[in-house]
């Protein structure tokens, strides 16, 4: 039976979501070990007890479960199926993990090579940005096999609070693909909402606090909005990684003959945004393209 006290958690990917991540599984109790390609990017978390291992074969063969929030499909494929990844080099009966946003089909291929070799492996990719990371409240939406996911569930409590099982390996992916698309149509109405309310003379930060409330609530307005007032453009989530889950989840809406207009807007709008320079920004910096669209200073 899985605790923390006999555990072992190998990490890979410390970035804005995957320190908090680490940090709330080492406060649970958990002993964590982390790969990253600059040790001095893992120092917080070493400063407060984590194990720092020179390369994934290395940090494989100490650890009963790894954890893996990388950046994009490519970064999935070479930490998984490369020759120096996690399936070639792990413990027969480990349990991996992939809470990063990557292509259902991926997930599937992870899935089957995984199975061949005597590992368990869970597609498991989260929402909630830097907020839900660090108070431990993501939504986290698992592919993979019932059993498996039963067995990690005490990790996935530590990390969130809306845990889901989905079905099959893949359908966590496809049911963050679901979540991004309502995400991409959101933000545009939520800079367009604010921008509205300065043209028309009104206080935005009072048209918030009124409209967060009603019909139009969700963690886009409530959150990311509050942050567009301040002029807070820090990254909860990077516009190039939001960029990338959106094309993501047109090709597999494409796949379907599925028609979706409003996703395809949101990418247009945001690639404009990368455009400008603002990859880096937080997803909330949509409110820079829109505002400049139409001529206005924030």
């Amino acid at each position: 039976m899985l605790s923390a006290n006999t555990t072992t958690i190998g990490f890979i990917g410390t970035g804005v979501m995957g320190k908090s991540m680490a940090k709330n599984l080492l406060n649970a109790g958990y002993s964590i070990r982390i790969f990253t390609r600059t040790k001095s990017k893992a120092d917080d978390l070493l400063n407060i007890g984590a194990k720092w291992d020179k390369d994934i074969p290395t940090l494989a063969k100490q650890c009963d479960v790894i954890i893996t929030m990388v950046g994009y499909p490519s970064d999935v494929e070479e930490v998984y199926l490369g020759e120096q990844g996690l399936i070639k080099n792990c413990n027969k009966g480990s349990y991996l993990i992939d809470m990063t946003t990557s292509k259902p089909s991926l997930a599937e291929e992870i899935f089957s090579v995984s199975e061949k070799h005597g590992l368990h492996v869970l597609d498991a990719p989260v929402s909630g940005g830097d907020i839900g990371a660090e108070s431990g409240t993501l939504a986290i939406m698992t592919g993979g096999e019932r059993s498996v996911y039963d067995y990690v569930l005490p990790i996935f409590q530590v990390l969130g609070e809306n845990i889901s099982y989905q079905g099959p390996a893949g359908t966590g992916q496809h049911t963050k693909m679901s979540n991004q698309i309502a995400i991409a149509s959101n933000m545009i109405g939520v800079c367009e909402s604010l921008l509205y309310a300065k043209k028309a003379g009104l206080d935005p930060k009072k048209v918030l606090a009124t409209i967060s409330t009603g019909a139009a609530a969700s963690f886009s307005l409530s959150k990311l909005g509050a942050r567009m007032l301040e002029n807070d453009f820090n990254p909860g989530f990077y516009v190039k990684h939001f960029i990338k889950d959106m094309r993501i989840a047109l090709e597999s809406s494409q796949a379907f003959g599925l028609d979706t207009p409003g996703l395809k807007l949101a990418i247009d709008l945001y690639e404009q945004l990368s455009d400008m320079g603002e990859q880096d920004s937080g997803t909330q910096a949509l409110i820079k393209a829109l505002a400049y669209r139409s001529e206005m200073t924030l």
